[in-house]
């Protein structure tokens, strides 16, 4: 049943929309580059909010953001809400940030009307959860809990080159917490994990509804800086026998992994494959050369792990076999990966019985939530529909839908089915 009690701040959550939009649209886009400008823009618009409703206000190691409405019993693990506040290059304003004004928007009514909860609840501004600027997955969480490789801390930011640790020195931030692999949060003292976001595909428009509670999220395992290196020649004269063609190749092989996608999905499994990028390199390529080098991504995602891991090696093999058969050599390099994850069944249930229109479905897409629940802790999401998909200026989530959706949220905190 659907909770009347209290409804979400909607008032606040416009007023946040807006100041996100002014401050860090550049262009037809949004600009929250993360560690930097943009997202630090949007980490003060938040963090003023919270001051100005009286929450506690800290903020961690690395940067992640905490807003807390204190609750009775305040040695008791918390509930955490939250998302993360950087966005692509040239993205919209409801990615991630959605997320985060919807926290703001639901303790902001739980304080107006005097609800004290049982223990703490926190909203959370994560950091750097877009892989975008940094080749890192969810960087803000899992540092957080201590999961992050210390190399990570020399990978450069795509845009000026700086490595991760000057960046967080240059932000006033830690890098000796990622260093050392210390858990800034203690998964014993988190008693659920709520994320809000809008779906970044077309299924709730498809099926015109406002909001749906997520299932899973996939996991992903990609060759982010894969290359095939051949030989350049003239496209007229030399015959297919004596080539050695990279971009012939490397269509070779993503065509191969389009057919394993079909039979893999013939047979049930779980599993999207893209090539994002595919591209010669501009200083050498001409419309009368045969090209002698490209660079490629393979992003491979699914709910399973063994799916990713197929499909991983498979396209090892493949490159072997398709560069002997051109005459070309592929090196398809590390992969990157971030783990797939269940939600809690407990949570999914509340978070359906609040909607008055009960939708459910993956997410494709890539979350913080799947590392609050791979870290053991009672995960819950839910989508809010959005037109026109996601990571482009044209994202439309009207805030009656994410009115609908925070109201789940508020109607669950207001009667937790967790112990």
């Amino acid at each position: 049943m659907v909770s009347e009690r209290l409804q979400p701040d909607l008032k606040l959550a416009a007023a946040l929309f807006d100041s996100l939009s002014r401050s860090t649209r550049h262009g037809r886009g949004i600009v929250r580059d993360s560690y930097g400008a943009g997202e630090q823009a949007a980490h003060d618009i938040m963090h003023a909010a919270a001051d100005a409703m009286g929450l506690e206000v800290s903020i961690d190691a690395i940067g992640n953001l905490m807003m807390t409405l204190p609750g009775r019993d305040r040695a008791s693990p918390r509930i955490i809400m939250g998302s993360h506040l950087d966005s692509v290059p040239q993205g919209g304003n409801y990615d991630g940030a959605a997320g985060v004004v919807a926290g703001l928007s639901v303790l902001s009514a739980l304080k107006r009307a005097g609800f004290a909860a049982d223990s703490d609840i926190t909203v959370m501004g994560i950091r750097a959860e877009e892989s975008a600027w940094f080749d890192i997955a969810y960087l803000g969480s899992g540092g957080a809990f201590g999961l992050l490789d210390p190399d990570c801390l020399s990978i450069p930011r795509s845009d000026n080159g700086r490595t991760l640790e000057a960046t967080l020195i240059e932000r006033g931030f830690d890098p000796q917490s990622i260093r050392e692999r210390r858990s800034l949060l203690d998964p014993s003292q988190i008693r659920a994990y709520l994320e809000l976001h809008i779906e970044q595909g077309p299924t709730l428009v498809a099926e015109r509804l406002p909001a749906a509670v997520v299932t899973g999220i996939r996991g992903c395992k990609r060759f982010r800086n894969a290359s095939c290196i051949g030989r350049y020649g003239h496209s007229g004269a030399v015959n297919r026998a004596y080539r050695h063609d990279a971009v012939a190749a490397s269509v070779a092989l993503l065509h191969h992994l389009e057919t394993i996608w079909l039979q893999q999905e013939a047979a049930g499994a779980d599993l999207v494959i893209t090539s994002g990028e595919l591209y010669t390199d501009p200083a050498m390529h001409g419309p009368s050369k045969i090209a002698g080098e490209t660079h490629f991504v393979i992003d491979v995602r699914s709910i399973s792990d063994a799916t990713m891991n197929a499909v991983a090696d498979e396209a090892r093999r493949a490159a072997a076999r398709i560069g002997a058969a051109y005459r070309v050599s592929f090196d398809l390099g590390s992969t990157s990966y971030s783990p797939p994850a269940v939600m809690d069944t407990r949570l999914c249930a509340s978070l359906r019985a609040h909607l008055e229109q009960p939708f459910e479905m993956p997410s494709g897409a890539g979350h913080d939530a799947a590392v609050f629940a791979k870290m053991g802790i009672p995960t819950g999401m839910i989508f809010v529909r959005n037109d026109h998909g996601s990571h482009n200026p044209d994202e439309a989530m009207t805030l009656q839908d994410f009115g609908i959706a925070s109201q789940a949220l508020l109607s669950l905190l207001q009667d937790f089915p967790l112990p």
